[in-house]
């Protein structure tokens, strides 16, 4: 787990610009640090020592010092591919990074399809001037990059970038309409213009000032003919596997462990001697005594932490910081804490992130099943209802009957939407502003012949978990120089998970039904049958105290505030949450989020 920085053009000094850079993104590898300079190419690695500790040192070379490789992330079967290898190659460490140099001279381009575990590397070939970067199949690890004013850059975090002197910063406007609905940024571009994010199952060759830009892996839904106790079998072996797969380290492996089936069922199987909990001083949103309570049937030591409304309001700027782009997923500031409680003690944590989006786990996938009787009545009658609801006030009921009468391309955008398309229209003063059908396109055309269920999840794979789930568990354990590693996201228990017929997954009853029962059969307590909570966050309730609710309304009269929203009806959307009039509070977090975000880094204080 680490950091990576690089840049190609003609600037005559590299080394204090790559220095800066590679300064920036310290945290992800406080371990060593490490420079390539070749021509027009300047390289940086920043190492948090996992794998071979002693040998492992990066930027590293192959036999005739013609390939040179950074690489931040594992490898999980770097074993078995060193063996396929090592008849055509000398090896010269233990580290997992050594097969990736190997790996690109036999297989070339081909060498991600090869690979089992999360990674975002880069590869530069002296020989024909080429730079390879690629990314894991679902986005665990982040890789920015940018070409500016002649020059080629890209960074593990966009703040790097921000270093080069060819940089210009730029807010990207039209991405404010989309980040309200999904509160993250939701495309490959980012709200920096001209920065991109490589998007998962991705890689890019840049070569003679050109960018290519190839796609090596695409999510696949091939469900198989098996029996109930042939599912669960089936997950209880992958799930096996991958976590005795994501044990593999030269240092201590500890675990995140909250109340609900994910984290437990991993603990559980891992037996890890020391777990990680947070939770805070209102009983429906404090998970210790769960995680207490399995930790001390399984042997193991449980630390925990009660996170104050003081501590959370005082670290909200440096989470912004460290996320790069404005997200609002309360859960990111728990994650913080978590993961720096765990940094204390052990490099590497185990965390539960995937399980929802792989088999089955939100609740509007029951929705499919709950109303299946009401998708039976012709479409051109439920959408007349819907545009006959659309007249009415708000009351419960009624969104639902528009959303059913809508086709899902045209209204579902992924399990967490904020703002609805009216509401965004009504808060942002530019309406020059991506639509969210425009974001969500391409996801429904490679899907277009499956379930809506599958839809569904394909939507929240691409969206939700790639670009926010994933994006803050790698921001929040790396500020923490925490190697944080998820073992449900992995390309063979995908292949298990992708492979299930939907009823093994979503019933009336329950969600991630065939995975309860998996975890059943190793979780000693009753968390394989509790409610997801995930990071559950008191900020609904904090919102409407008088300290929380000044600190967002000072933020909503700023300049940036007048000068992005229709400032009116932000303080009204303030008002009515605080008054108990509306449940506005994500609505609120996400505009205000932004805020903060935008003056961390465009705005900052003089």
């Amino acid at each position: 787990m680490c950091g990576i920085v690089g840049f190609i053009d003609q600037t005559p000094n590299k080394k204090p610009i790559i220095e800066r850079m590679s300064a920036k993104i310290a945290h992800r590898g406080p371990d060593g640090e490490g420079f390539y300079f070749h021509d027009d190419v300047a390289l940086a690695h920043r190492r948090l020592s996992i794998i071979d500790l002693k040998g492992g040192a990066q930027p590293m070379f192959n036999e005739d010092k013609s390939l040179v490789v950074i690489f931040n992330g594992e490898i999980y079967n770097y074993l078995e591919l060193k063996k396929e290898l090592a008849s055509k190659h000398q090896f010269a460490t233990q580290s997992d990074t050594e097969v990736l140099l190997h790996g690109y001279e036999t297989w070339g381009k081909d060498l991600p399809k090869h690979l089992r575990g999360m990674f975002a590397f880069a590869i530069y070939d002296t020989k024909q001037k080429s730079l390879f970067l690629a990314r894991d199949n679902f986005g665990i690890k982040p890789l920015y990059y940018a070409k500016m004013n002649d020059t080629f850059m890209f960074a593990s975090e966009i703040k790097a970038l921000l270093e080069h002197p060819n940089f210009t910063k730029e807010l990207n406007k039209k991405l404010l309409g989309p980040y309200l609905s999904f509160s993250f940024t939701p495309t490959t571009e980012t709200f920096f213009t001209g920065v991109y994010r490589l998007d998962a199952g991705c890689s890019l060759t840049y070569q003679n000032g050109k960018i290519t830009i190839d796609r090596y892996f695409q999510k696949e839904f091939k469900t198989k003919e098996m029996t109930y106790e042939d599912a669960v079998k089936a997950i209880g072996k992958i799930m096996t596997d991958s976590v005795s797969k994501h044990l593999l380290s030269d240092v201590e492996v500890g675990s995140f462990l909250s109340s609900g089936v994910d984290s437990s069922y991993l603990v559980a199987l891992a037996r890890p001697d020391k777990t990680y909990t947070v939770g805070y001083d209102i009983a429906a949103y404090n998970e210790i005594a769960y995680a207490e309570d399995l930790a001390a049937k399984l042997k193991i030591n449980n630390t925990s932490k009660v996170i104050t409304k003081a501590e959370y309001m005082a670290v909200i700027p440096k989470i912004m910081y460290h996320l790069d782009e404005p997200a609002s997923d309360p859960a990111a500031v728990a994650l913080y804490f978590v993961a720096q409680l765990a940094s204390k003690d052990v490099k590497v944590v185990l965390s539960g992130e995937g399980s929802d989006e792989f088999f089955g786990g939100y609740n509007i996938y029951r929705q499919d099943v709950d109303w299946a009787w009401y998708n039976k009545i012709p479409y051109f009658i439920r959408h007349a209802i819907a545009c006959f609801c659309r007249l009415l006030p708000e009351v419960k009921g009624v969104n639902f009957l528009i959303r059913r009468g809508e086709k899902l391309e045209n209204s579902y955008i992924g399990v967490n939407r904020v703002f609805g398309d009216k509401e965004v229209k009504k808060t942002l003063k530019d309406k020059n502003y991506l639509k969210n059908q425009e974001v969500t396109a391409q996801t429904y055309q490679n899907y277009a012949g499956e379930s809506d269920i599958v839809k569904m999840q394909a939507i929240d794979m691409d969206f939700w978990l790639m670009k926010d789930i994933l994006l803050k568990a790698d921001r929040m354990t790396m500020a923490s120089s925490l190697e944080g590693r998820v073992p449900f996201i992995d390309k063979e228990v995908f292949k298990v998970a992708s492979s299930l017929p939907m009823n093994y997954k979503v019933t009336k009853e329950n969600t991630k039904v065939a995975l309860r029962d998996a975890a059943k059969k190793v979780i000693p307590n009753e968390a394989y049958k509790k409610k997801k909570l995930g990071f559950p966050v008191p900020v609904r309730e904090w919102m409407r105290e008088d300290d929380f609710y000044n600190m967002i309304k000072k933020a909503f009269l700023t300049e940036a505030a007048q000068e992005f929203f229709n400032q009116k009806y932000l303080l009204k959307l303030l008002d009515d949450h605080k008054n108990k009039r509306k449940d506005n509070y994500r609505k609120v977090w996400t505009v205000y989020c932004f805020l903060v975000w935008y003056q961390t880094f465009f705005a900052p204080e003089v």
